[in-house]
């Protein structure tokens, strides 16, 4: 069920397993707090109204066990196949099991003389009143050997009832209140993040993490150029889109202010070089798909929300006839990434994303201007995209070169592509709806953790996320929610 951060703070993988020392690098220094949502840490586990358990391990014959309250968001850890002495305890994260309080051993017990098993009081998985968004796991060791054994982090299903929201949660986990960006100082993945957690909100009604959207904004609009924008014009189109969506969603007036700063920003870099389109940074060394790609889509977007508009319309018009002309997109109909400034044609090889954020662009340009064949030539991208055998490995999407870690520009890709497709999808009565779903139903089998965090490879093996990753996954789930 969802939590409203604002109104309740007024109250107040499979098996993962750890052998040995725990290294000291792992948690900060700062003790564990008592936390007092509902109920306060340290509730007898007998007082708890359901008992479900996400994660379990074993070491030396016990098996140490994660149980938990969903409907009062509270955790406990029980010990069994033990003797005398044993110890069992839980940690608890607020980063996703990056970090946690070191030696603080949250309801730390023994197994008593003459009995083999025991259990933990309760603790609570979030932190309501600071807006922590939490995780637990139960550790535990024999009383005679040095080596700990603890589960996969996991949590209650408190703001992860369903599949999006799951991964929405475990994308906050990334949040970083004090900058409102994610993994730290992440800068246009994070718009991204924030966009996909614009649209969780939208597609499911739970409005929890509603708090983020003006905390980022307060937090960053005056770094950088202002107004979010920088020399990227790619980063600013982004966040232009991001703010967007915010103001759709709100109907706060400053976040259509600063993306039309962002579109005035980026339309400062178009020029006659080739014939047209936006530089991709200040300094005017190349243009590529993705900030004309996001220039046509932002202008196309605010033409539907100034009143009275033909400025951004006739901007929007304009970057698509240039784009249209430049090869960029190929005799297979996938857009590729650049041109060559030397020919003035398009060059290298096709991204998701470009493809993506084009199939966006060109549906927001048929609503703003009514021209068809921008639908047209969206169709016959989302065909050629959804059915290239070297993007589509087994049926499910592959970026070209696609890594093995979740860091970096590269795992947000698929996200921007997902959540292009799923506009079309909706702009055309729902033809790539059995796609989208195979690629969430995949993703949701394969590429997930007992946090409902999600990998790169949408086809599995699962490799650690990060906030790229996880909020590719949150576009795919907003399309293809069931």
């Amino acid at each position: 069920m969802p939590v409203r951060w604002n109104q309740i703070a007024a109250i107040g993988t499979a098996v993962a397993a750890v052998a040995g020392p725990l290294p000291a690098s792992a948690a900060p220094a700062a003790a564990a707090v008592v936390v007092c949502n509902r109920y306060c840490d340290g509730r007898d586990a007998a007082l708890a109204g359901a008992d479900r358990t996400p994660v379990s391990s074993t070491l030396y014959g016990r098996t140490v066990t994660l149980h938990v309250d969903d409907a009062d968001s509270m955790g406990w850890a029980s010990l069994a196949g033990g003797r005398a002495g044993d110890e069992v305890w839980l940690d608890r994260s607020f980063d996703g099991g990056r970090t946690w309080a070191a030696g603080s051993r949250l309801g730390s017990t023994a197994v008593p003389a003459g009995a083999g098993a025991t259990r933990t009081t309760m603790a609570n998985v979030d932190d309501w009143v600071q807006r922590g968004v939490g995780a637990l796991r139960a550790c535990g060791k024999a009383g005679d050997r040095p080596e700990i054994a603890c589960t996969g982090w996991a949590r209650s299903t408190w703001n992860a009832a369903g599949r999006g929201t799951a991964a929405a949660t475990a994308l906050m986990m990334r949040y970083d209140q004090s900058t409102g960006l994610f993994d730290g100082n992440a800068w246009w993945t994070s718009a991204n993040a924030l966009t996909a957690l614009i649209g969780n909100i939208r597609v499911s009604g739970m409005a929890s993490y509603q708090y983020a959207i003006a905390n980022t904004y307060d937090k960053q609009v005056a770094s950088r150029q202002g107004q979010f924008r920088n020399e990227y014009l790619d980063d600013t189109g982004w966040w232009g889109l991001a703010w967007l969506a915010a103001y759709d969603l709100t109907g706060d007036s400053r976040y259509l202010a600063t993306a039309r700063a962002g579109a005035d920003h980026m339309h400062a870099y178009w020029d006659t070089t080739c014939g047209g389109g936006v530089w991709w940074r200040t300094d005017r060394t190349s243009k590529v798909a993705i900030a004309n790609s996001l220039y046509i889509q932002l202008n196309a977007e605010l033409a539907q929300r100034v009143p009275g508009d033909t400025l951004y319309r006739n901007r929007a018009r304009a970057g698509w006839t240039w784009f249209e002309g430049t090869g960029m997109i190929s005799s297979n109909n996938l857009v590729i990434d650049r041109i060559s400034l030397d020919t003035c044609r398009g060059t290298s090889g096709p991204l998701t994303y470009n493809s993506g954020v084009l199939m966006n662009a060109l549906v927001q340009l048929n609503r703003a201007t009514g021209d068809a064949n921008a639908l047209t030539v969206a169709r016959r991208i989302g065909d050629a995209s959804t059915t290239h055998a070297a993007l589509n490995s087994g049926g499910i999407l592959r970026e070209p070169g696609e890594g093995e870690s979740c860091q970096g520009d590269q795992p947000s890709w698929k996200g921007a592509y997902a959540r292009g497709l799923g506009v079309l999808n909706q702009a055309l009565g729902g033809v790539y709806g059995g796609y989208l779903q195979r690629q969430a139903n995949s993703a949701f089998t394969r590429d997930r953790n007992s946090l409902d965090e999600y990998g790169i490879h949408w086809a599995g093996p699962f490799v650690p996320s990060a906030h790229a990753c996880q909020h590719a996954a949150l576009d795919l789930l907003n399309v293809a929610p069931l």
